[in-house]
């Protein structure tokens, strides 16, 4: 499926478990924030989407707002392809990192 036919509101659900992922080391790093953007643009996430997700590059989404449950059956391996990307987005997989994919995956499935 591509990216922009995602509805809205899995857009930018999609975005806050990237953005998640991103933190899971607890630093965002240059290879990471790259890929947020350039997902911001694969998804043409609106103005207000792209600058929320500005703002968890900053700030990690908070874990009480990301519900594995939340994502919709017909999109969970999409999440999980576009996580398991972003682990290795910098370059370095973290254990704390693959222990989230780990988990999330478990929760997917």
């Amino acid at each position: 499926m591509p990216l922009k036919e995602l509805p809205k509101e899995d857009r930018l659900k999609l975005m806050s478990f990237v953005c998640s992922f991103a933190w899971a080391d607890l630093e965002i790093q240059d290879g990471e924030r790259d890929m947020v953007r350039k997902l911001v643009s694969q998804l043409g996430l609106e103005e207000d989407e792209a600058s929320q997700v500005e703002e968890w590059l900053k700030v990690p989404p908070r874990a009480e707002d990301l519900d594995p449950n939340d994502i919709p059956i017909e999109h969970r391996q999409l999440f999980l392809n576009i996580a398991l990307q972003m682990v290795g987005a910098d370059g370095v997989v973290d254990s704390a990192e693959m222990e989230n994919l780990s988990l999330l995956e478990q929760l997917l499935r």
